[in-house]
């Protein structure tokens, strides 16, 4: 039986992807949980964002494969979010 760190270095199929994965579900869970601190209906957020209502719910409902790593960066930067990049020798 093997032991992996996170899912995504379970499921993925290369240690880059699950890396890109790890990056887009840390990044999403923080857009999420600035959205939903944030007051107003989901329509009403979409709009300052820059997000349709559809798109928004998308990111709610955690479908990170409708999203690339660049665009949740910039999402969490609309968001008023500091995104910084940790790099360490393997």
């Amino acid at each position: 039986m093997s032991k992996y760190q996170s899912v995504w270095d379970a499921i993925s199929d290369t240690p880059e992807e699950a890396t890109n994965m790890k990056m887009r579900s840390a990044l999403m869970m923080g857009i999420v949980r600035r959205v939903e601190e944030m007051e107003g209906t989901q329509a009403e957020k979409a709009e300052r964002f820059g997000l349709t209502q559809p798109r928004l719910n998308d990111l709610l409902k955690g479908r990170i494969g409708k999203f690339s790593l660049d665009a949740l960066v910039n999402l969490a930067v609309r968001v008023g979010m500091k995104v910084e990049l940790e790099i360490k020798a393997a």
